[in-house]
Parts: structure tokens; C-alpha cells; sequence
């Protein structure tokens, strides 16, 4: 139970927050009538959100390359799935698409920076 709740999962508690804010954007935001924006948020939200939990309960590096790409791929979405530019779903996904990357580069900084000691 310790495990789950040191300070390294912070970062994943974040994504978590951030995946869950994600999955709701289109309900709160009102976009749900457009199709592409919606199931982009719904699918993508859904995603970072397991690989959240995935990390907490127990951290492996992959976890967080797929939720950085998962952030890039969250806020270059608004162009290459053409989302219209008329409804907020273009921003919001922009900013948590940001975010999202944001916090799993920095996880992995500190992965790189100093790496798990092993002991025999």
C-alpha cells in the first residue's frame, strides 16, 4: 500500500485528474454533437486514465512514453482530425494535450536523472 502512494506518483495522480477532465470536456464544454473532437477526448481520456492507474499501482517506464505520446497526440488532434474551429473542443484539448505531455516528460526526466538503484 505504501507503493501507491509515494511522491512519484504524483505526476500519475496528475495525469489521472487530467485524463478524467479529458474523458468530461465534452459533456462540460458542450461539443458532443461534433463527432471527431468528442470521440478524440472520450478514447484519449479513457486511455491516460488507465495508464495512470497502470503507473500507480505499479510503475514501468512504457507507461509514460505512451502517455507522452499520447499527449502529443492530444493536442496536434484539433488539426489533423479537423475538429471545427467554432466550439472550445480545440483549446481544451490543446491545453490538456500540453499538460498531459508535460507532466510524463518530467516523470521521465527524473526516471533518466536518477535511475532506481539495485541492491542484492
Amino acid at each position: 500500500m505504501r507503493d501507491i502512494w509515494r511522491k512519484e506518483a504524483l505526476a500519475d495522480v496528475v495525469n489521472l485528474a487530467l485524463g478524467a477532465w479529458l474523458f468530461l470536456t465534452p459533456w462540460i464544454f458542450g461539443f458532443t454533437s461534433e463527432s471527431a473532437a468528442s470521440w478524440n477526448a472520450w478514447l484519449c481520456g479513457l486511455a491516460i486514465g488507465a495508464l495512470a492507474i497502470a503507473a500507480i499501482t505499479a510503475f514501468a517506464e512504457w507507461e509514460e512514453w505512451i502517455n507522452l505520446a499520447l499527449g502529443i497526440w492530444v493536442a496536434i488532434a484539433p488539426w489533423l482530425v479537423a475538429f471545427s474551429g467554432d466550439t472550445s473542443g480545440p483549446r481544451v484539448t490543446l491545453l490538456v494535450g500540453i499538460l498531459v505531455a508535460i507532466v510524463a516528460g518530467i516523470r521521465l526526466w527524473f526516471v533518466y536523472r536518477s535511475p532506481p538503484t539495485v541492491r542484492a
